[in-house]
């Protein structure tokens, strides 16, 4: 693919040979990349990463994963800081859309590109806000909760189709068993009543998602995943308006770092978002 608009530019799809170029150029922005994202990404939708090259050198990224006939999500936008202004971004951008057909398709927009989004179609739903630091521990009760094992997995696939516009059960069975990643499960009365994961990232530990149907189940689980942290700096992106894991987090002693916006191109299917106490991850939702 070539865009009219940058002729020197050739957009092609990405291998997960080419994800440390990627999340090379994520943690020099200071997004924080985790450290076996790319298995877990590429699980999702292997044809859906970019990269835009001049001369055979990268240049530019986008990634547009499809879940499912009806939702996309695009991430990984990222144009080398020494060629940016030149058109790139948007030449990768327009070029690498199509992949997501008629898809509703929805982003994390950091606050510098909203109102770009906007004149692409993007309507903002609610901000999410990363809260980072190392998690006071000792002190919160994560009674009901433990590691979760494989024969957890329908259960958590089944919850997460609940709390996120489609299913995916590829990139959840993935993330769950992902070299680092550590999944815990609460359990009440035989009965799934949330999950969590926290995986290794460049600079901190990250948790996402935390899904649980109450505060009180996500404040068990978010005490056990903290603990897991062993005192490391962890890091964790609440949607705003869950004020209840606002709260949970500034109680852990962390405090905000970093402000996205979830914006969509259409609707999406209804899903639990009171249950949505952390986000799986920003570039994929």
């Amino acid at each position: 693919m070539t865009s009219p608009a940058s002729h020197d530019l050739i957009v092609t799809q990405a291998s997960l040979d080419d994800w440390p170029v990627i999340s090379g150029w994520a943690a020099d922005e200071g997004w924080d990349p985790g450290a076996s994202d790319g298995p877990c990404f590429f699980a999702q939708d292997p044809e859906g990463f970019f990269l835009g090259r001049i001369d055979g050198e990268p240049v530019s990224a986008i990634s547009v994963v499809n879940y499912g006939a009806d939702y996309a999500f695009l991430g990984c936008y990222l144009v080398r800081p020494d060629l940016r202004g030149r058109g790139y971004g948007l030449a990768t951008w327009k070029a690498s859309l199509a992949h997501a057909g008629n898809r509703t398709i929805g982003l994390d927009g950091v606050v510098a590109q909203q109102d770009n989004y906007r004149q692409s179609g993007f309507e903002p739903a609610y901000n999410t806000v990363r809260f980072a630091g190392v998690p006071a521990t000792g002190t919160f009760v994560g009674g009901g909760v433990r590691p979760a094992d494989a024969a957890d997995l329908a259960a958590i696939t089944a919850y997460d189709s609940a709390c996120f516009p489609a299913d995916r059960p590829r990139f959840v069975e993935q993330w769950v068993t992902g070299r680092g990643h550590r999944a815990l499960v609460r359990v009440v009365d035989g009965r799934l009543t949330g999950y969590g994961v926290i995986r290794p990232a460049l600079g901190c530990l990250r948790i996402g998602p935390l899904f649980a149907d109450t505060p009180d189940d996500a404040r068990a689980l978010f005490a056990a995943l903290a603990d897991e942290a062993d005192g490391r700096r962890i890091a964790i992106d609440i949607p705003e308006t869950n004020t209840a894991s606002v709260a949970l987090a500034e109680a852990h002693g962390l405090t905000p770092s970093f402000e996205t916006a979830r914006m969509y191109t259409g609707p999406v299917r209804p899903y639990a978002t009171d249950r949505v106490h952390g986000v799986t991850t920003l570039e994929l939702g």
